[in-house]
């Protein structure tokens, strides 16, 4: 088939972005957009976005609960096989809308919003590592022709964080998450943001206070993990920063991967990038958050 522009986007509640979302997706013009913290049942989410989406040729696969969590996948090059959450998975007590697959031109789509962890040996942490086990359950049954793509709430490395030891102490960076996340890319997934730009600085996340986004203070959370097949597709792989910018922006920014073709050319890393330095280590005591 031909080229594919595939986006996940954390929107931190599709209702407050719907005024960022569709001028973005015109913009942009994504062939498959993964969403995550979408926070509307199915029903909302129908209610509110149905036509627009239908308006822009996007099919729709939604799981969503009312105010927290939920994700969603709308195609244009197909939507078949749908399969809303994880066989298997863990709830906290009870299972959450926090994955949604689909078969979309040919590729396995995944979109995931895995749990936050909260407290480094907490219940949720524990909720945590386990809902990953049954996310790695998922993808193993054909990992070749699958993209999982969302907020991972893991940061795979020191280099995915602004500064290692401002995260000390913190969920998302330590041992046994990612481990975890080591563990679903053994099944033959490609980090295709980090492996197109190994030694970049790369954000994905600012927390909303301090002026982190200004300072690029941030995390590289979302990712886009593709089986070899896709991964040797990629053409471009880069984040949105600009929907990061301006009036009533998530706390996160979209990723976008190009495979066969590279609409707007293989245009670095981070789009535009930053004009803050980077923040020297131990330079921030704590974060503005515990999140």
């Amino acid at each position: 088939m031909g080229s594919v522009r595939i986006a996940t986007w954390n929107v931190n509640s599709v209702k407050q972005r719907v005024p960022r979302l569709l001028p973005w997706l015109d913009e942009r013009r994504p062939d498959v957009v993964c969403l995550q913290e979408t926070k509307l049942t199915d029903d909302a989410f129908a209610d509110l976005l149905g036509d627009e989406l239908a308006d822009r040729a996007y099919t729709v696969a939604v799981h969503g609960e009312a105010t927290w969590n939920g994700v969603a996948i709308l195609s244009r090059v197909g939507l078949d096989d749908v399969v809303l959450g994880l066989a298997g998975a863990p709830g906290f007590p009870h299972p959450e809308a926090r994955a949604v697959s689909a078969r979309c031109g040919g590729i396995r789509v995944v979109s995931v919003y895995v749990p936050n962890g909260r407290v480094p040996d907490s219940e949720h942490y524990q909720y945590k590592l386990a809902w990953l086990a049954s996310l790695r359950e998922l993808v193993a049954a054909a990992p070749e022709a699958t993209v999982v793509c969302g907020d991972m709430n893991i940061a795979p490395t020191d280099d995915d964080v602004f500064d290692p030891d401002a995260y000390i102490g913190q969920t998302h960076v330590t041992p046994p998450e990612r481990a975890a996340l080591a563990e679903l890319q053994a099944l033959g997934l490609c980090d295709v943001v980090r492996d197109r730009w190994p030694n970049e600085r790369v954000f994905t996340y600012w927390d909303y206070r301090a002026g982190m986004f200004h300072q690029d203070l941030g995390m590289r959370i979302d990712l886009v993990l593709a089986g070899a097949t896709l991964a040797g597709r990629v053409r471009a792989a880069w984040v949105d920063r600009q929907a990061r910018k301006g009036s009533g922006p998530s706390d996160h920014a979209p990723v976008i991967v190009d495979l066969d073709e590279a609409p707007d050319g293989d245009i670095g890393p981070v789009v535009p990038p930053p004009s803050a330095p980077a923040a020297r280590r131990g330079s921030a005591k704590k974060l503005p958050q515990s999140r």
